[in-house]
């Protein structure tokens, strides 16, 4: 967690524009908990992990748009979804994320 909060404060200093997503429900196998959180800023930076990497390049263009758009989401994977396979999820279980930008 100490990576994301540095990562957070470097960014701001820069004046990059920031978007936090955070684990909010998982159910069956899943590679992180609840809580698990993964930053992104709008110059491309990563910070932490919501997966362990199988959904993270989803989650990390989510992000982008919720910057670019000031909204957040709500964004679910799991094994009955279509895209679950294409964002690499194979653990079995499923997980929701939620997105949001971080505001000043």
């Amino acid at each position: 967690m100490r990576d994301v909060l540095d990562a957070i404060q470097t960014w701001h200093a820069r004046g990059e524009r920031i978007a936090i997503a955070t684990v909010v429900n998982t159910l069956g196998s899943s590679p992180r908990g609840i809580g698990a959180k993964m930053v992104v800023s709008d110059a491309g930076n990563m910070a932490g992990s919501v997966s362990g990497g199988c959904i993270e390049g989803a989650v990390f263009d989510a992000c982008q748009q919720a910057i670019t758009s000031g909204q957040a989401a709500l964004l679910h994977f799991g094994v009955a979804d279509e895209t679950a396979w294409e964002v690499g999820l194979a653990c079995g279980g499923t997980i929701d994320v939620f997105v949001e930008p971080l505001r000043d």
